[in-house]
């Protein structure tokens, strides 16, 4: 009687004995044994319609084989079998590929914020063209602003052209040192991604930006010769609340109606950190320009000049901050208190060897950044703005160790800027220092001047350093021994969080409101500005005149597109009140860290890549070096 499984028929007991079950055949077509039945057995399920050839007429595939005969005895039992086995393989298998693109699908997802990042990236560079000072561009997109400041640098102690440049901010004063910031932060920008600002037709628009500033930045320094001492500007107008007389704090008025005197600070050789500011403005603007050999060539040699005189023959015990000497800085302190100078003079290093290749420009700012890390105050540790670029400086030295690792003697400075970057990432992912709302808050106990510029730039640096890793091929980093609660960061981790800051500039946050002006269905309509305030109607306004527009609580007459504020306080709280400056002013350092945070975060170019730099990101991932030997 036939067993359910079949029973064995036409074979001897000798047969059996030395071999039970076969496997396969062998190279020379010998019988191989196996220890599995399941591996040997032909067997005839007698599910579908029988053949009318014989089994018998179909050669074996075998060169010997055992014939079995297994009968059902309940196919519905079988048919449930193998629906319940192929419904299994299809579930593993599609959890399987669930896994496999689930985080392509969330990287895409998060790139692709809800916010229209291509508007809002048009939005802030529009900013600066209504921050220009001097002959007004015809072909600006800002329509309540005109040539002003044309008598810039007239009441100097020796009259010179100081006119162009950038007002700094709602007031209509012009500071060296943010305006440096501004061009060297923004140049960082288009070094590395170029090729996003082509991709959206933005690529002329923040280089012209850029040019505007690098050309105001050449008239600020005069070599010293036989005829002249250095000299080197660093303010243009006053800001002296106290004064009896008009000036650019205490009268309310357009910088077309601008009548009043506007006084030049002076600096010397002893002004490091303006100084260094300025060397890697000119620098990193002449890789920018890198394409047209004269204008590059004349950014690189003044910046040369300049550091020759403020480093390489200055005495260091007579190095220090600009803000120090009441007749440099002794009225920005009340607005850009510099809190050292060390950072500014290995930034300025650092830019000038990737604009020039010169290893000892690359031999000074590694000597020198474990001394200016030293002396980092506990205030500034870990933020990148106007007035501290060590955290950048980390993740340049760290994308040089990455890309165009220049080996010895540079290993210790390249594994400390590298353990500082990771710790800097590391500091955003633990979300130590946030509000309720998810914004990064930054200096909290010292005011937080500013919030939003803060949460800009760290948002700025963790997608550039995912994109880096990306670039790698690296997951992540370590947080062991840095002091936080986590073990690790991810490149998603890291570009989560640059979202979520930058979500929350435009919109995404408790207030329902977005912090660039013009982008969204609420913004900020009171900010503090004098250009945007008071009407464009072809009437010039005298101070008395400009404080009616001052303290209107209607909304500005002229919307200041892409401006943005200060930002909410650490309980997520926003004031939208022009006599509120520490809730609306914005400024151009502020607003280059916008800037630098929604290209990084832009998609990269569908239509073309990087290929032969070795990214899909629409990252540069060479072009920083080719200045470089090695």
């Amino acid at each position: 009687m036939p067993s359910s499984l079949g029973s064995q028929t036409q074979a001897s007991a000798a047969d059996l004995e030395p071999v039970r079950f076969v496997h396969t055949v062998s190279a020379a077509h010998r019988l191989l044994p196996s220890a599995s039945r399941w591996n040997s057995i032909e067997i005839d399920y007698n599910l579908l319609p029988q053949s009318s050839i014989a089994n018998d007429s179909i050669p074996s595939p075998y060169s010997k084989s055992y014939e079995f005969n297994l009968v059902i005895t309940d196919k519905n039992y079988l048919k449930r079998c193998l629906y319940i086995s192929a419904s299994t393989i299809f579930l593993v298998l599609a959890l399987i590929l669930l896994v496999a693109l689930l985080p392509n699908a969330l990287q895409k997802h998060h790139r692709h914020p809800s916010n229209n990042l291509t508007r809002a990236l048009n939005q802030a560079l529009t900013f600066f063209d209504a921050q220009i000072s001097g002959v007004y561009p015809n072909n600006s997109p800002v329509k309540f602003r005109a040539s002003s400041g044309l008598h810039d640098g007239n009441l100097s102690s020796k009259p010179v052209n100081l006119w162009g440049g950038f007002y700094d901010s709602g007031n209509n004063i012009k500071f060296s040192f943010p305006t440096a910031y501004t061009v060297t932060l923004l140049s960082w920008t288009v070094i590395e991604y170029h090729e996003k600002y082509a991709d959206i037709g933005e690529l002329d628009h923040v280089k012209e930006i850029i040019k505007w500033g690098s050309d105001y930045l050449l008239k600020l320094f005069v070599p010293p010769n036989t005829t002249s001492e250095f000299i080197l500007y660093s303010q243009v107008g006053s800001g002296n609340i106290d004064a009896k007389v008009p000036n650019d704090i205490n009268c309310w008025q357009r910088p077309e109606d601008m009548h009043y005197d506007r006084p030049v600070s002076i600096c010397d050789s002893t002004a490091s950190d303006l100084a260094g500011e300025i060397i890697a403005a000119l620098s990193a603007a002449s890789l920018v320009f890198k394409e047209d050999n004269v204008y590059s060539g004349e950014l690189v040699t003044a910046a040369e000049k300049l550091y020759e005189s403020a480093i390489t023959k200055l005495d260091p015990a007579r190095q220090g901050a600009y803000t120090k000497v009441d007749a440099c800085g002794g009225e920005s302190r009340n607005f850009y208190n510099s809190s050292g100078f060390q950072d500014e003079l290995v930034w300025g290093g650092t830019w000038l060897f990737f604009a020039t290749g010169d290893n000892s420009y690359l031999d000074y700012a590694t000597k020198e950044f474990k001394y200016a890390v030293a002396n980092e105050t506990s205030a500034d540790k870990g933020i990148f703005y106007w007035n501290n670029k060590l955290t950048a400086n980390a993740v340049l030295l760290t994308r040089l160790r990455y890309f165009c690792d220049l080996g010895f003697p540079y290993e210790s400075s390249f594994d400390a800027s590298s353990d500082i970057t990771d710790t800097l990432m590391c500091s955003y992912i633990s979300s130590q220092k946030t509000t309720p709302g998810g914004l990064l808050f930054q200096r909290p106990t010292y005011g937080a001047r500013a919030p939003l510029e803060y949460a800009a730039t760290a948002s700025f640096l963790s997608k550039l350093y995912s994109d880096y890793l990306d670039v790698l091929r690296s997951s992540g980093g370590s947080c062991i021994n840095t002091g936080f609660s986590i073990n690790m960061f991810s490149v998603d981790m890291l570009r989560n969080f640059s979202i979520t800051q930058v979500n929350y500039i435009l919109g995404d946050n408790p207030m329902k409101m977005s912090y660039m002006v013009g982008f969204g269905d609420k913004f900020p309509t009171q900010v503090h500005h004098r250009s945007a305030s008071i009407p464009w109607d072809g009437h010039q306004y005298s101070c008395e005149e400009g404080e009616k527009w001052k303290n209107s609580k209607d909304p500005n007459p002229n919307v200041l597109l892409g401006a943005m504020v200060a930002g909410p306080n650490d309980l997520d709280k926003f004031v939208d009140e022009r006599d509120k400056q520490e809730f609306t002013e914005p400024s151009i350092a502020s607003n280059a860290g916008l800037v630098a945070a929604l290209i990084a975060l832009h998609d990269p170019p569908r239509h073309r890549s990087s290929k032969a730099n070795g990214t899909l990101l629409g990252i540069d991932q060479t072009g920083i070096f080719g200045k470089i030997r090695h």
